[in-house]
């Protein structure tokens, strides 16, 4: 093996802080619920991972931001006629504001324009030169401005017009020649695929983008391009000492995860590599194989892990603003709020499998857990009906070992015992879902639980026991909740708070290691806050124009 694969197996095993990126987003057009996927999904594994440290591991970073030079973002500034800069601000600032409402809790917020990472992409160029790894050529073929990529023939397709588009993105292409500068990509074919296969098989997940990139790497990959002509790209980052040429923006974005770990400054490396990339499978390629070869050339470690996530259809259709179906995450909010849209991405969302958003579907969802399931186990729990005193409240020894006795208790108990164990291992493996089915069931054992016992008959009770009883019942259920807020935080981290607020749980006491069955020993008062958790979706009436179309509809069935 390579020696320059060395460094790759002294600093592998090292315990570091949790550093987590999202790809940083292409400002060629508003923010939709492709680019919010990408970042609740970053966002619930930096949680995670917040909550289950130790002080020994150091800190937990969270990066991501925008994309903003290239052929592109030029043509999008001169369509809504502005400047290039003013256009990249105005975009970047759409996706501040949609993170700041969907709580995406970055460190770093990075935009390819800021000076410290001109000053990285530099200082990266100038490593990959030193190894001999950049030559200039000329260069033709067909590059497609869209996907800012040349592409081999076996890359293309004809479309329904008889013109050359890509065969992935089903972009058109057009004719270049130029004189570039190139990247000796087949150097490091090899280390490549080492590093693909590394991290005892899960270097990549899911594993079918794994096998896709192993399928790539069975033939020689050609050198690439890494710089334009600053005549046809000028709106990019100069390549040092030829300022005839921009560099790739490509190689310019991906260079943003040594930005946000401080290089070139020596300190970078008490958080390099990240710990998890997370990426959409449409720049797998441009993580999986360029991504990790710029990486070995300037002899640095590749990331210790991809997660590639599939997309989302909308009704079954393929997201698209020739179909008008693009969805607006903020618009959607309106409705459904923005935790509730967030937990249905995670909720719905399995990396290896393209997601179907359907309004319907997200209705139905979370009017039935987040509203019925655990919402409303809140609410009776809290209620003056069966908790006047407004309290967290002790448990009876002997109600207690009574109640034990009771098949539903029993079922709710070991569904409990159960759930630390469980959900720590869904979320190492990034199935959210399963995290979310986990909490559900443990939920409805204590519905159940509640339903069975019928506290609010014990309610009408003067005696002693029925009091103790009682609030037992209400006290055990509250453990639960208090558990779920804990394991659902990563997920939705605004009602896992308003959820764990309302309990009075200490903010210092919501880590993983907090998951312990904790029996109350004395009674703790609520927070005065309302106990509503989730309202019901209510669908919004029809407008006189859907009712109008509607209408026709059903005048148009009756004559056929």
């Amino acid at each position: 093996m390579a020696t320059r694969w060395i460094f790759t197996r002294r600093f592998s095993s090292r315990t570091r802080s949790s550093f987590v990126t999202t790809p940083i987003f292409y400002v060629n057009a508003a923010p939709h619920i492709g680019h919010l996927y990408s970042s609740v999904i970053a966002d619930a594994i930096h949680r995670f991972n917040k909550i289950t440290s130790t002080n020994e591991q150091g800190k937990c970073i969270l990066s991501t931001g925008t994309d903003e030079h290239g052929l592109k973002i030029q043509q999008a500034a001169i369509k809504h006629s502005t400047s290039t800069e003013d256009y990249c601000n105005a975009i970047a600032a759409k996706y501040r504001v949609l993170f700041g409402r969907f709580k995406i809790d970055y460190t770093r917020f990075i935009r390819t324009t800021d000076t410290d990472h001109r000053q990285a992409v530099h200082a990266f160029w100038r490593s990959l030169a030193a190894s001999d790894s950049i030559y200039t050529a000329n260069y033709s073929g067909w590059y497609c401005v869209p996907d800012e990529t040349f592409l081999t023939d076996s890359q293309l397709k004809e479309n329904e017009r008889g013109e050359r588009c890509s065969l992935e993105s089903g972009h058109a292409v057009e004719w270049t020649e130029e004189e570039n500068y190139m990247f000796r990509l087949g150097r490091y074919q090899d280390d490549v695929r080492y590093w693909v296969k590394g991290l005892e098989g899960r270097r990549i997940q899911p594993d079918k983008f794994a096998r896709i990139l192993l399928g790539h790497l069975e033939e020689p990959l050609p050198d690439i391009s890494i710089s334009r002509p600053m005549n046809r790209v000028s709106w990019g980052i100069p390549v040092p000492s030829d300022t005839s040429q921009s560099v790739y923006v490509w190689l310019d974005a991906l260079v943003n995860y040594l930005t946000v770990a401080g290089y070139p400054k020596e300190s970078f490396r008490a958080h390099w590599p990240p710990t998890l990339q997370v990426l959409g499978k449409d720049i797998l390629k441009f993580h999986g194989i360029y991504w990790p070869a710029f990486l070995i050339a300037a002899n640095l470690e590749p990331p210790q892990q991809l997660l590639v996530h599939s997309h989302w259809t909308v009704n079954n259709q393929k997201m698209s603003k020739s179909k008008q179906n693009v969805v607006d995450p903020n618009e959607r909010a309106e409705l459904y709020t923005h935790e509730g849209l967030r937990y249905f991405l995670l909720r719905e969302g399995v990396a290896h499998s393209d997601g179907n958003y359907s309004d319907t579907k997200i209705m139905r969802v979370l009017n039935s857990e987040l509203a019925d399931t655990l919402g409303n186990l809140l609410s009776r729990c809290c209620g003056k009906a069966l908790n006047a005193a407004s309290v967290f409240p002790v448990i009876d020894a002997e109600a207690f070992e009574m109640l034990k006795e009771v098949d539903a208790t029993k079922r709710m108990m070991e569904a409990l015992e159960e759930m630390p164990d469980k959900t720590l291992c869904h979320y190492r493996n990034f199935n959210f879902y399963l995290v979310v089915d986990t909490v559900v069931h443990l939920l409805h054992t204590a519905n159940n639980f509640f339903e069975t016992t019928a506290p609010w008959k014990l309610k009408k009770s003067d005696k002693f026991a029925d009091r103790a009883k009682l609030n037992t019942i209400l006290s055990i259920t509250m453990e639960v909740l208090r558990q779920a807020g804990i394991v659902m935080q990563p997920i939705v981290p605004g009602l896992s708070m308003r959820l764990l607020d309302k309990l009075q749980i200490s903010s210092c006491a919501r880590t993983w290691n907090d998951l312990k069955v904790h029996l109350r020993t004395r009674d703790t008062p609520l927070a005065k806050d309302e106990s509503i958790l989730f309202r019901r979706i209510v669908p919004p009436a029809p407008t006189v124009n859907e009712m109008s179309r509607s209408e026709k509809n059903v005048s148009h069935k009756k004559r056929n």
